[in-house]
């Protein structure tokens, strides 16, 4: 009966193992040991890197024992992965009850044509702030009609239509029994750490999981909602008679590609220069052997995950941090009781070893190699290595400390305005690879270096380095080629 009802990842790794050219074989000696060899007429496929890593396949060998544990490990691994994904791309945590029930941001969503308020979200408008559309979701008919123009993307009510599909990344609707009347909306990792790769129209696209929505307005989309009360309440803690207007201008002071995380911790809506405090949104790929995860460190993946989860997205779910109990750092956060929040049942929790290791499997993405010079970037890694010392912090293969990866601001010849709103008060060492896929809001966590030279100009002049424009330049070569 066992046999009978193999698990779909089980038939999945047998069939990866197929098509990559692996027999399997059961060793002759009586055990039940299986031995892997790779066909070395296709031993130039490119298989997946962590199915590789995972069943531990030496390529200078012509066979390796294969156990039945490590085939159980393998299996279990690839199960946690489809998991994780899943619950990256679709889990709302049960948020609907703040996003919904609370801000009532689906009223305003649907306009009051379809039952809201306002003018709703068109298409082009959803596009506009950067939220993105899922074209394997669409069906056949939708993408030929799209193509010959025949879809109103002016029309809030074709909006709905691609909540009803799933299809807006990040963004899940919930309907009537009708199917037509948008009753709640609750959102995912993905609105914010997910874009598209625009394949068939600019927002339109497959996902791409793990990047930064470098576009995606979200406070505009927030301030959208018919009712920010919970917000004002939260912040009157800190800022007696604040109204729901101040409110939205601080939302609509972020921009494309930014978020507070700890404007509901410690109020702080500003820097003292008078910019927004709002930080630019990071990737969520490459973080496999990467200690601290935030620009402000904070905690592990699984930390983050609990954080966002629960204090950001307000999904339904069990958080523990003890140091949001100090009054004089988060002021709000103490107030609120966020260092111990509870919820049953518990949407969260279970879900975070799955999430974990999802996000721990999203592979930085190599760059095109149009992207930067060849002969460039080699001279530079020897610059990285040696003269900048790039790589004394910035430690290859993980380009970041392996431990203890965190800086002082005068370490990094910065303000401290950012890493005071952190419980460690540093900043941690920003992992490098695929630093070329979110350039477009500038660099560091704040984005207050427009220009990659601009960053190596500042190490330049701070640790006084004496680097000539050439070096700069091989710099930023190699840096776009991680």
């Amino acid at each position: 009966m066992k046999f009978i009802t193999t698990t779909f990842a089980t038939f999945l790794i047998l069939v990866i193992i197929a098509f990559a050219g692996i027999h399997t074989t059961f060793a002759g000696n009586g055990n039940s040991d299986i031995n892997v060899e790779l066909d070395s007429a296709n031993s130039n496929v490119d298989l997946d890197s962590a199915v590789l890593e995972s069943i531990d396949l030496d390529r200078n060998a012509k066979s390796r024992s294969f156990s039945p544990q490590d085939f159980r490990n393998t299996v279990g691994a690839l199960e946690m992965i489809n998991k994780g994904r899943s619950t990256f791309r679709y889990d709302t945590f049960g948020d609907e009850v703040f996003w919904g029930d609370q801000l009532r941001l689906h009223e305003a969503i649907a306009g009051e044509a379809n039952g809201g308020v306002g003018p709703g979200v068109s298409p082009a408008t959803a596009l506009a702030v950067g939220l993105k559309v899922d074209v394997e979701v669409l069906p056949r008919k939708l993408l030929r009609d799209l193509r010959l123009g025949r879809v109103d993307l002016t029309d809030p009510a074709t909006t709905l239509a691609l909540l009803q599909l799933n299809a807006v990344v990040g963004v899940r609707g919930t309907f009537d029994k009708s199917g037509k009347a948008l009753t709640s909306v609750g959102i995912t990792c993905a609105l914010c750490h997910s874009t598209v790769d625009d394949s068939f129209a600019p927002g339109i696209g497959k996902r791409l999981d793990g990047w930064a929505a470098d576009d995606l307005n979200v406070g505009a989309i927030i301030a959208l909602s018919p009712n920010v009360q919970p917000l004002v309440d939260l912040l009157s803690f800190v800022h007696p008679g604040i109204d729901a207007e101040t409110v939205r201008a601080v939302l609509n002071s972020w921009g494309p590609g930014m978020f507070d995380a700890g404007l509901l911790m410690d109020g702080k809506a500003f820097q003292p220069n008078g910019d927004p405090a709002a930080t630019l949104i990071p990737p969520a790929f490459g973080l496999t052997g990467v200690n601290l995860h935030t620009w402000t460190g904070w905690g592990s993946v699984t930390h983050w995950n609990a954080f966002v989860a629960v204090l950001e997205m307000h999904g339904q779910g069990t958080f523990i941090d003890p140091r949001l109990n100090d009054e004089t750092q988060f002021p709000i956060a103490a107030a609120a009781g966020f260092a111990e929040v509870r919820h049953d049942p518990d949407l969260v929790t279970p879900k975070l070893a799955d999430l974990q290791f999802y996000q721990l499997s999203i592979k930085a993405p190599t760059p095109p190699r149009s992207s930067f010079d060849k002969s460039a970037a080699q001279r530079g890694e020897v610059v990285f290595n040696g003269r900048a010392n790039c790589a004394s912090c910035h430690v290859p293969p993980l380009f970041t400390e392996p431990g203890w990866n965190m800086h002082s601001a005068e370490e990094i010849g910065i303000d401290s305005f950012q890493a005071d709103r952190g419980p460690d008060k540093a900043y941690r060492t920003a992992p490098l690879k695929g630093l070329w896929t979110h350039t477009k809001n500038g660099f560091y966590h704040d984005g207050r270096f427009a220009t990659l030279n601009d960053v190596i100009t500042h190490y330049d002049d701070h640790f006084s380095l004496g680097l000539s424009d050439d070096e700069k330049w091989d710099l930023v070569q190699y840096l776009r080629s991680l």
